[in-house]
Order: C-alpha cells, then sequence, then structure tokens
C-alpha cells in the first residue's frame, strides 16, 4: 500500500475503533503503513498491576544518527452520545471539506501527515541521512502508566539514542502555522480532607463543622497568587476541583469534608518545592479563627496525587528553528512559541531529548463531531516533509 496520502492513512486509522486500552487495529495499520518504507517495526505490550495492558509500537528507518523521533498515540476517548453525531464516529465520512471521526484532529491526524510526510521523502530522496523513528502508545488518553513511559525505557534499554523529538499533538488554536509548543507547565494534584466533629446543627456547640475548615484551606490556595508568570509561562494557577462532604441531611454537622485541587505551575517552581509552599499555606490557615472562632486549629490531612507532571522548557535552536522555517515556509506566517496547554507525553520525552509539539488544529478534539479540514491534512502534511529536511540538513551541518 502506499502511504503518500494523509487523507488515506487517516481514514484508515480513524475506522479502527482504539478506544483506550483497545488497540483497535490502529497499531497493526500503521506497521502495515511503515513496514514498506523500510522501517523495522515492533509491537510493545506493557504490564503493570491493576492496569490494562497496552500495545504500543516502535518503528525505525535508518541504524546511524543523528536521529529523528515522531511521537504519538493512537487511543482515543470515547465517542460519547454516538446518535449526536452527524456521521458515525468511526467512518471517516468526508462532508463540506472536513472528514470526522474520532482522533481526526486529537492526534491519528498528526499520525497521519507524518507517514505521509516521511513516505514523500523517501520517495523524492531516498532514506534520511541518519534514522527516523515513530514512538506510538495506545495509551496517552488513559492513566499513561503502560505507554509512552515504559515504552522510552524499552528502547532505551535496547540502546536506542534521540537527538530531537517532535509530538504531533493539535497544538494549534484556530489555523495551522499558528503554535508551537516548546514546553509545558507542570501539573500537581492533591486532595485535602478536614476532621470535625458530627453533630446536630442546631447545638453547633457539640460539634466541629469541618467545611468552615475547608473553606479556610481552600480560600489559602487560591489567594494570594503563587506567583505573575515568567519570561516562558503564564502565572502558575491553582484550581479547587472538588469540595465534598458525604452528607445527605441538612440538620447534620458532618464528620469530615474533602477537596480536591490541581495546580498547573511554571519555572519558578519544582514540585517539591511548590508541595512545600502549599503545605505552610495550609499550615498558616488552619492556625486562623475566622471562620471558627474559639477553636482549636483545623485538623487536616493532605494526599498527593502520584507522578506530578514537572515543567519544562526546550531551548533547542536547531529543532526550533527547524520546524519554524518548515512551518513559514509553507502557510507564510511565523508561528508562536508557547507553554501554554495543558500537559502531553512530551513530559516523559523531554528526559530523553529535546521535544516540541506540533500538529493540527485542536478545536473540535474530544468533542461530538470530532473533525479535520481535509486541506489542513496535506499543509500538515508539507510542513512536516519540510521540517524533515531541514531538520537533517541542519543536523549535517
Amino acid at each position: 500500500m502506499t502511504s503518500t496520502d494523509p487523507i488515506t492513512n487517516l481514514a484508515t486509522l480513524i475506522r479502527c475503533p482504539s478506544v483506550t486500552p483497545a488497540e483497535g487495529g490502529a497499531l497493526a495499520a500503521l506497521e502495515q503503513m511503515l513496514k514498506p518504507l523500510g522501517f523495522t517495526v515492533d509491537r510493545v505490550v506493557a504490564k503493570d498491576t491493576g492496569t490494562p495492558d497496552i500495545e504500543n509500537l516502535y518503528a525505525r528507518l535508518g541504524s546511524d544518527g543523528p536521529h529523528l523521533m515522531f511521537a504519538g498515540h493512537t487511543d482515543v476517548v470515547p465517542v460519547g452520545d454516538e446518535a449526536a453525531w452527524t456521521h458515525p464516529p468511526f467512518s471517516a465520512t468526508i462532508a463540506d471539506g472536513e472528514m470526522y471521526g474520532r482522533g481526526a484532529v486529537d492526534m491519528k491526524g498528526g499520525i497521519a501527515c507524518f507517514v505521509a510526510a516521511v513516505a514523500r521523502h523517501v520517495e523524492k530522496h531516498g532514506a534520511p541521512k541518519g534514522s527516523l523513528s515513530f514512538l506510538i502508545t495506545g495509551d496517552e488518553e488513559g492513566p499513561a502508566i503502560n505507554g509512552t513511559v515504559k515504552l522510552l525505557e524499552w528502547a532505551a534499554a535496547k540502546g536506542e539514542r534521540w537527538d530531537a523529538c517532535l509530538v504531533g499533538e493539535p497544538t494549534n488554536p484556530d489555523a495551522l502555522g499558528d503554535m508551537i509548543k516548546i514546553g509545558r507547565r507542570g501539573s500537581l494534584s492533591g486532595r485535602i480532607t478536614v476532621h470535625g466533629v458530627q453533630g446536630h446543627a442546631a447545638y453547633p456547640h457539640l460539634a466541629d463543622n469541618p467545611v468552615r475548615g475547608i473553606l479556610q484551606l481552600t480560600e489559602a490556595l487560591m489567594d494570594p497568587p503563587f506567583d505573575s508568570g515568567t519570561e516562558s509561562f503564564q502565572p502558575s494557577n491553582l484550581e479547587v476541583t472538588t469540595i465534598d462532604v458525604g452528607n445527605l441531611a441538612v440538620n447534620v454537622i458532618p464528620a469530615k469534608a474533602s477537596a480536591s485541587f490541581n495546580i498547573r505551575f511554571n519555572d519558578i517552581w519544582t514540585a517539591e518545592s511548590l508541595m512545600a509552599e502549599i503545605i505552610a499555606r495550609l499550615d498558616r490557615a488552619a492556625a486562623k479563627d475566622k471562620l471558627r472562632p474559639g477553636r482549636t486549629p483545623v485538623r487536616y490531612d493532605i494526599v498527593w496525587n502520584e507522578r506530578p507532571s514537572h515543567v519544562f522548557l526546550t531551548r533547542n535552536n536547531a529543532l526550533i528553528d527547524s520546524l519554524s522555517g518548515a512551518v513559514e515556509a509553507v502557510v507564510g506566517r511565523q508561528p508562536k512559541l508557547s507553554t501554554t496547554g495543558g500537559t502531553s507525553d512530551a513530559r516523559f520525552i523531554k528526559d530523553y531529548c529535546p521535544v516540541v509539539e506540533f500538529g493540527l488544529v485542536g478545536q473540535t478534539m474530544h468533542m461530538v463531531d470530532e473533525r479535520v479540514a481535509v486541506a489542513d491534512l496535506e499543509t500538515l502534511t508539507g510542513i512536516y516533509e519540510t521540517f524533515i529536511a531541514r531538520w537533517f540538513g541542519h543536523a549535517a551541518a
């Protein structure tokens, strides 16, 4: 089969129902695209206690350096209400110049375009003077335990080394060429539980309402701001995402109250320094009596979610300039270099090589009627093809 057409590539991938953790045929389809181009392909199954087994794919063309990796995922989120879709979510229907399907932009579209770009490069120039690899997981939209982390460890243990990586996540807010991600904020989550004394609402002196305590603590987490941002990053921002007491009676003071929070933080902080700051804020707030006059300090405990995501910033000029130059050459404008948004698997790849992200327009990702403009598939393929040539040209200089 030919792989030079990104539209055909994407239709093939969308028709594979690879909702996490199911492989759904997507990696098998990708293997069939890559092997005729000369790639060696490994399908790696990763396992961990209490989590589903995940199939991943690693493919390599060439045996020498410099070595460029393309990373991404074929797993997709559930379709939601299938009846609400204009076209079936795994049909890859094209209507009014757009292809509909779950994963069209997040991120089977990026994979389809990079495969087409590599195929065109090989067709025109032969294999690159170096190595190209695909590191593709089936666990990005899931718990991310048996995906990119373990695939990187597996490949590194085999002796694989990379000089740069491009992740094909949908980075553009409105149009192709808007934005390249050159880093990501860190992410840290936790849950606070305040312990009170249950009692009758009419006899508050016999009880200790933990809701008053949780309000003191959560206010301290949100005010004052943690910082005002840096040259490369937005201000750190904490959001309280749940407050729970599990109380079904309006006349009963509950025994405990819990609150969950998530903070996206910049390079002023490490996960460790941020934990220390949060605990200091909580301890100061617990000692106040604004909402609990005459009471002893609020009794609380905190549980941190496992594996915080660490902030990072890529400063590799050859990688950034190659990609920025490719975008400008194809669409005629210079992309913004950004660190906004959520986390991605780039947070794991950064420990192995410089990494940037660039893909399709992300406006419909995870939505009903996820779709991509067919014209954008051709444009992104052109950007990727130009990037491949520019990056290997830089590396050889």
